[in-house]
């Protein structure tokens, strides 16, 4: 069996059955262009299949099988549909390939017709479940701005169409997502969040070294402000800049999702981990509007989700 069959094999493509009570990973990728970018690509997909294994997730790809009646294209709005769910369990979508720009419209390269980034858009708009897209391909900043929205995740490999050259953040943010250099907070974990800056830091480092100009600039939103935050906006795993329009920083979303959970991460309830989140982002938007707040106002407010998110713990041991 060679690399490329037993790589399609692992990463489950056919119609395999998932499971609501787990979270869901879709790779996606794309036309290769040639063998060089290939290679790349399937190392980069086997690396989210390895993530997504440890990290107990039913996993599916589109783009390594053989090429069939039903192209790449439907297959993905056909898996989209089916995530469409009840569950309450994270959906990641990975795009691994090369992108187009052609000053109005952003488009992911697949094997035959391609997919745009509105008609992306469209397919997720059913999906209420919590959704992590990850576009690691060149031109992938509009897809940003079409995706972005409440309860979800973006982060794109560029900063604008015009960045149309081969983007390398996807081999590193593969890279960084079982690295534990990236657990930034020592929690023996690695969050989205950790993983898309140690990945930016590593792209920064990679032209640096090489004395080469950056033609690819990641960024994050998670705030459904369309905006995206870059890497260099943090110190740690916390914003050091404010966000345009008085929206909540990008981060605090990404920092709380994990597709490899620690130990102890893994033993509380799924409901537990739901609350704690939202108290999570309570805290940090009433953290935000805390000069606006009296002293007083401020600390009522703060008291009542303090005391929830100590019980939550203590009820989990």
């Amino acid at each position: 069996m060679n690399a490329f069959v037993w790589l399609a094999c692992a990463l489950l493509v056919a119609d395999s059955p998932t499971d609501d009570s787990r979270p869901s990973v879709i790779v996606v990728v794309g036309a290769e262009g040639s063998d060089e970018f290939g290679q790349q690509f399937r190392q980069w997909a086997t690396r989210w299949s390895d993530a997504a294994k440890r990290g107990h997730a039913d996993i599916v790809s589109i783009g390594l099988d053989d090429v069939g009646s039903e192209t790449d294209r439907d297959k993905l709005k056909q898996r989209l549909s089916e995530s469409a769910n009840s569950s309450t369990q994270p959906l990641w979508l990975i795009l691994i390939g090369h992108g187009t720009f052609d000053g109005k419209a952003a488009k992911f390269n697949l094997r035959g017709p391609d997919v745009a980034a509105t008609e992306l858009a469209e397919w997720l708009k059913p999906i209420e479940r919590p959704v992590a897209i990850i576009n690691c391909s060149s031109s992938s900043g509009p897809f940003l701005n079409e995706l972005s929205g409440p309860n979800r995740i973006v982060i794109t490999a560029t900063k604008s169409g015009h960045e149309y050259n081969f983007a390398r953040f996807g081999d590193f943010l593969s890279a960084a997502m079982t690295d534990p250099k990236a657990d930034l907070d020592k929690d023996e974990q690695t969050s989205l969040l950790e993983a898309f800056l140690l990945a930016s830091s590593r792209v920064q480092e990679f032209y640096a070294s090489d004395g080469r100009l950056m033609t690819e600039h990641a960024l994050l939103d998670d705030n459904g402000d369309r905006l995206g935050t870059p890497a260099d906006w943090f110190q740690g795993v916390r914003a050091i800049k404010s966000a345009k329009n008085g929206a909540t920083v990008d981060g605090l979303r990404a920092a709380q999702l994990h597709l490899v959970r620690s130990q102890r991460e893994d033993q509380l309830p799924a409901a537990t981990r739901v609350r704690r989140d939202e108290i999570e982002q309570e805290l940090a938007q009433l953290r935000q509007r805390k000069s606006q707040l009296s002293e007083g106002d401020y600390l009522r407010q703060i008291e009542p989700l303090l005391i929830e998110l100590a019980r939550l713990y203590d009820a989990a041991q």
